[in-house]
C-alpha cells in the first residue's frame, strides 16, 4: 500500500474535496483525515475565510472609508 499526502478541505455539508494526481487509478481507497489543532485551525479559518470574501474585499465598490474619513481618535475637541 502506497501513501500520498494530499490537502482537502471540508464543506459545509462535511463533503471532502480533494484533488487526486493523475497517477491514482480509479477505486476505492483509504482516507485518514487529521484534524488540525486549535493553533492551526485559527490560521486555516483565516485563510478560508480570505479564499471566500476574495471577490468581495477585492471590490472597489465596497471600500466604504477613506484616510479623509472621521477624525483621528486623539484630535481634541
Amino acid at each position: 500500500m502506497n501513501a500520498i499526502e494530499l490537502i482537502g478541505d471540508v464543506d459545509d455539508q462535511h463533503r471532502l474535496h480533494v484533488q487526486v494526481p493523475t497517477g491514482v487509478p480509479a477505486g476505492q481507497v483509504r482516507v485518514i483525515v487529521l484534524v488540525p489543532d486549535e493553533d492551526e485551525a485559527g490560521t486555516l479559518w483565516q485563510n478560508g475565510i480570505a479564499r471566500e470574501w476574495s471577490s468581495e474585499l477585492s471590490n472597489p465598490r465596497e471600500d466604504l472609508y477613506t484616510l479623509d474619513d472621521g477624525r483621528p481618535v486623539n484630535a481634541a475637541g
